[in-house]
């Protein structure tokens, strides 16, 4: 019963989900269609300026090609199973959810192109991993860790700004997310997390993401 009760499950689920969104795409039309994508959530700018809001969640579940889905799903397994562990069921999927969103708003202020993938989500998970360090820097397989994905960070935000059609605004507000919300939710698998801290990144959250919501309003002028 305890083995059962640490297996990966909402893990397995999110890689359930964006396996099964895939495969509807591809026999609808496909999955590097743009009139399917939009259909099937994409993050579009013109439809989220006429209240279609909830196109930025669904942009983390739709995958643009086979090869961009099992670049992001490996990723999901591998960043997945320990994080899960570490933060809890509900505390990671929390993680995972308000990480893409924050991304998916960041580019909806900053960027007018069609976007979509579980990256935004991703880069939030690396964004716990700095938290991780931040906090539990006393912990030596943290640190060493965390100092990792530092690396590969910079490494992934250099390889954005060379490489064509790559939601560079995405990650980085996953990546912001994701750090503000793992202070948020706590990890008490590993140790506490000072109130007043997490009290700051709740605010923050909302301060910011909101105020990248009415950026992106005021940004992209669009007619009804």
């Amino acid at each position: 019963m305890n083995s059962f009760r640490k297996k990966p499950i909402v893990t397995y689920g999110l890689i359930a989900v964006n396996l099964l969104v895939f495969i509807g795409m591809t026999l609808s039309g496909g999955s590097q269609n743009t009139v399917n994508l939009i259909a099937w959530g994409a993050k579009y700018n013109p439809l989220i300026i006429q209240g279609e809001l909830w196109r930025l969640f669904t942009p983390m579940f739709i995958h643009i090609g086979l090869e961009h889905l099992a670049l992001n799903l490996l990723t999901l397994y591998f960043l997945g199973v320990q994080l899960e562990q570490l933060f809890g069921k509900w505390r990671f999927l929390v993680l995972y959810l308000i990480s893409g969103v924050g991304g998916n708003i960041l580019s909806f202020a900053l960027s007018n192109n069609i976007s979509a993938g579980a990256s935004t989500s991703l880069f939030g998970l690396f964004g716990a991993y700095l938290m991780l360090g931040e906090s539990f820097r006393q912990n030596q397989y943290i640190r060493m860790i965390s100092r990792q994905f530092l690396v590969l960070i910079v490494l992934n935000l250099g390889f954005d700004l060379f490489a064509g059609g790559i939601d560079i605004w995405g990650h980085l507000g996953g990546l912001l997310a994701g750090f503000l919300t793992s202070y948020a939710v706590g990890v008490p698998n590993v140790g506490s997390i000072p109130r007043m801290k997490r009290i700051v990144s709740v605010v923050a959250l909302v301060v910011v993401y909101g105020l990248l919501l009415q950026t992106g309003f005021n940004h992209w002028q669009y007619p009804v």
